[in-house]
């Protein structure tokens, strides 16, 4: 009975070590670590019933990663994931200030049934394990970040370059999207990328193949490929520039060499004095800048444009009060200061008058009598009609009733 207790306490030991062993990761400063979020490893933890049964779910999955007790991820961590059907990568680069435990909480959201799963895992980032030197940036135009990161993908990318290079002792640096390199986003469409930039160290120094693209003539090559509507690429002399991938081709005038063997020296620190000054001497403050008048400003800012602002005021008023035009009376004796308008109605009025005057000895067309029959051309005098002259129902014409009748009988 002792033995077998002593078995099962051995077998959850082991297993909480594999666990542990499982969920923690060796990050080497100035190494490339990727940690790849697999959605099939967290699927069986929200449909249990799965593992009895060995069925496959494919639900949407998110996954939110921090830092622990910190709302954001450390410095030198990035996570991507274009979509909820797509691994998560958690990837970056370490520098020697941030050597140390870095415990990750991964918190897994099913985009489906709203459940959530958490997880964490623990970076340990170590001092760098070997020197690179001489390292190299390459340009990638035809893929995206989360394309590169999986492993497979590396290697390819990894072969093409040590058969550039000449050796095979590479290592990624850095893998980084172009965005961050102040590229722009491209269109929604097939064929269009955001392009990557992978960096590369070894040891070994250049092979000739890179150091063609320090030459003046590799520079002036790229220049004319930039006014060449179209062309995005350049082939290097030889087997230099082969991929056996096309997506994985070089943009060769976007690569660059980094040579680190020989490091530029630090600028020499400023030196500080003891802040004690030597005997026999004072100490002389600083010239404080000379005084200015600001009177000059104040008339040209205030001064100035309220003299104007009152000029204009007392020219509107004479204008609006002192220059009205005004009409002399009749007598010729005293100005009228009434408005040319009203005495324009005033004396349109009086003409009007003396015209209606005129009128009363004229014989009034037959169209503007009452009782007048168009037909005929005959008219009744007012004083023998059946309504009184001024009264407003006497029709102008009478035919408009009967059309075809006369108004009145003829005599």
């Amino acid at each position: 009975m002792a033995g077998q207790k002593q078995q099962a306490f051995t077998f959850a030991v082991c297993t909480f070590s594999f666990l542990v062993a499982q969920a923690t990761r060796i990050a080497p400063v100035g190494q490339l670590f990727v940690y790849e979020l697999h959605r099939e490893i967290y699927q069986a933890d929200f449909n249990p019933v799965s593992k009895i049964y060995g069925s496959v779910h494919n639900d949407p999955i998110v996954f939110k990663c921090n830092k622990q007790f910190f709302p954001d991820l450390p410095r030198w961590l990035r996570f991507t994931q274009r979509h909820p059907y797509d691994n998560g990568f958690l990837y970056g680069t370490p520098q020697e200030q941030d050597k140390g435990k870095n415990i990750i909480e991964i918190t897994v959201i099913n985009k489906q049934s709203y459940e959530t799963f958490g997880d964490v895992l623990i970076i340990n980032v170590v001092p760098p394990v070997k020197k690179m030197p001489y390292q190299a940036e390459f340009f990638v135009p035809r893929r995206e970040i989360e394309k590169v990161l999986p492993s497979s993908v590396q290697d390819e990318i990894k072969r093409d370059i040590q058969r550039m290079w000449g050796t095979e002792e590479l290592d990624f640096v850095n893998i980084s999207n172009a965005l961050d390199h102040g590229g722009r986003v491209p269109l929604p469409l097939p064929g269009h990328f955001e392009g990557v930039y992978v960096k590369l160290g070894s040891e070994k120094f250049y092979s000739k193949c890179l150091l063609d693209l320090q030459t003046p003539q590799h520079h002036k090559d790229c220049e004319a490929l930039s006014k060449v509507p179209g062309r995005k690429f350049i082939k290097l002399p030889g087997d230099c520039s082969t991929c056996s991938d096309t997506s994985n081709c070089v943009a060769w005038c976007k690569s660059t060499l980094i040579d680190l063997s020989h490091p530029a020296p630090p600028p020499p620190a400023p030196t500080m004095g003891s802040g004690i000054l030597e005997a026999g001497q004072d100490y002389n403050p600083p010239e404080s800048p000379p005084p200015r008048d600001y009177f000059p400003d104040y008339i040209a800012t205030v001064i100035i444009p309220f003299v104007l602002a009152i000029l204009l005021c007392l020219i509107l008023a004479y204008i609006m009060c002192c220059r009205r035009e005004g009409v002399e009376k009749r007598d010729g004796m005293t100005p009228d200061l009434q408005l040319y308008h009203h005495t324009t109605i005033h004396c349109n009025t009086t003409e009007l008058r003396s015209m209606a005057g005129v009128r009363e000895g004229v014989l009034q067309p037959l169209s503007t009598l009452p009782m007048f029959n168009a037909r005929t051309g005959e008219r009744v005098p007012p004083t023998q009609g059946l309504y009184p002259t001024d009264s407003p129902h006497i029709p102008l014409i009478m035919a408009q009733q009967e059309p075809n009748v006369d108004p009145l009988p003829r005599k």
